[in-house]
Parts: structure tokens; sequence; C-alpha cells
């Protein structure tokens, strides 16, 4: 599917929020290669370079339109931006430090990403990852149940599905594999502008691969139908409106 920087920067402050939090829980070490994995429009990616001055950062995502942008801001040559596949890139060497930020979600099979990430990383490396867990939320409920209508049933056949395993789970399975493992999931509340925010927030996300299916005149209907339902789910008030949002924090280093 194809993506918009521009959409999906919409938002940059928020979206922006969990990647701090997470880098904060890795930012003691000094790692030589940094792999922002789904790095998206690469600015956030950027700034790891003024964290970590000596490492060679690479920025991977599926997009060549978000690659594209994430290459403004490539001005060092110890940073770079490449298009690839998550779970066919691979690193030149082994990695210090491995991080996702909102990028695994997409994945079904996290015990083959395990697979497949793990031995790229060196004797003492760092996966560090977050995971949206808003999926018992209104946008996914409401998604589904929209899903299901006769109008849009055939709209949502072999979509890519976004999901996501329990904190336990991660700690267990990544634990098994002889890592040690921090997981945590928190909430963020945030407080979004504009006449349907919520609407806006997900086209720059979850909706991608459904509007590229639609018509002009269909995505019209399917926005405004979808965005109706968000309004009642999430009421602004004073013009602001309050969007709770879950994510899962993992940290994990080999031992």
């Amino acid at each position: 599917m194809t993506w918009d920087p521009e959409q999906y920067l919409r938002f940059e402050s928020q979206r922006a929020l969990p990647f701090h939090h997470l880098v904060a829980a890795v930012d003691h070490l000094e790692p030589a290669t940094v792999i922002d994995l789904g790095c998206g429009p690469g600015r956030l990616t950027a700034g790891l370079g003024e964290l970590w001055p000596n490492a060679r950062i690479t920025g991977v995502d599926s997009s060549e339109e978000m690659i594209e942008h994430a290459r403004r801001h490539a001005a060092s040559d110890r940073l770079e931006f490449s298009v690839g596949d998550v779970l066919t890139w691979r690193v030149s060497k082994p990695a210090d430090l491995m991080l996702s930020n909102a990028c695994f979600h997409w994945i079904d099979d996290h015990r083959a990403l395990f697979d497949h990430l793990l031995p790229q990383l060196n004797e003492a490396g760092v996966l560090a990852f977050q995971v949206p867990a808003n999926h018992t939320e209104p946008p996914h409920i409401l998604l589904g149940e929209l899903s299901s209508s006769r109008r849009w049933r055939n709209l949502f056949d072999g979509l890519p599905r976004t999901g996501f395993c329990k904190p336990q789970w991660y700690l267990e399975e990544l634990g098994s594999r002889g890592l040690d493992v921090t997981a945590w999931q928190t909430t963020y509340l945030h407080l979004l502008e504009g006449q349907n925010p919520v609407l806006e927030w997900v086209r720059g996300t979850t909706l991608r691969p459904i509007l590229e299916r639609l018509s002009s005149d269909d995505q019209e209907e399917f926005l405004r139908e979808y965005g109706t339902l968000l309004r009642e789910a999430y009421p602004a008030r004073d013009g602001r409106t309050v969007f709770p949002f879950k994510r899962i924090f993992v940290v994990a280093r080999k031992s």
C-alpha cells in the first residue's frame, strides 16, 4: 500500500511521544550501529544522530513515499534510509540496536519476525519496539461493524490485518530465547483539535489500505459514514477531542 507522509505528520507531536519514550529506555547505550525499522518519514530517525553522534544509523521502511520524504533529513554520511520489508531486509553486519516504533503490528507472525531479527543483533544487541494496542477501541470496532455491512462487506476482503500480542507474551517469548526483557503498557490521552480529528488520525494509518481500493466518490461516502460513527464515539468539547491510545513497549537485550 502507499503512504502519505503529510497526512501521517498531521499529528506529528502525538505520534512522536511513544518514539521518544522508547528511545529513553535505551538512551544509556552507546551503539555503533542503529537500525530504525519502519522509520516512516524519517524525522525522528534523524534525531537519533544527536543522541548517538558516533553511531551509524539506518532507517528502513517498505514505503517508497516515506523513504523519499525521509531522505530529505539525511544530512550526515552516518545516516541513511533504505526501502525494505522488515521481514526480508538484512543488515550488512550485526547491529548493536534495532528500534521499531509502530511497525510490528502490521506483521502477523511475531515469532517469525523475531526469528529473522534476533540473529542480526550482535552478542549484546538490543531490540526495542513499540506496538499500538488500540484494537479493542472504537476506531477498530466501528471498522469491524462496517466490514459486516452489505454496502462495504467486500471492501475488507484480503486486506492486511494489524494486530499485536499481550505484553506477557513478549516477555515470555523473548525471555525463552535467552534475552533480558522489560515490557510495559501505557495509555496516552491525546488532545486533538479539528472537526473530526480521530478520522484524520486513522486516515494516516489504519485506513490507508482501505482507501486505496475506493474510487473518489466511494471514498467520500465511506469517510462520511465512518466519520459520523467516530464523531459520535469521540465527541469534541470546546473544539478539542480526547483520544485515548494504548501502546505496548518492549526492550530485549541479548545476555
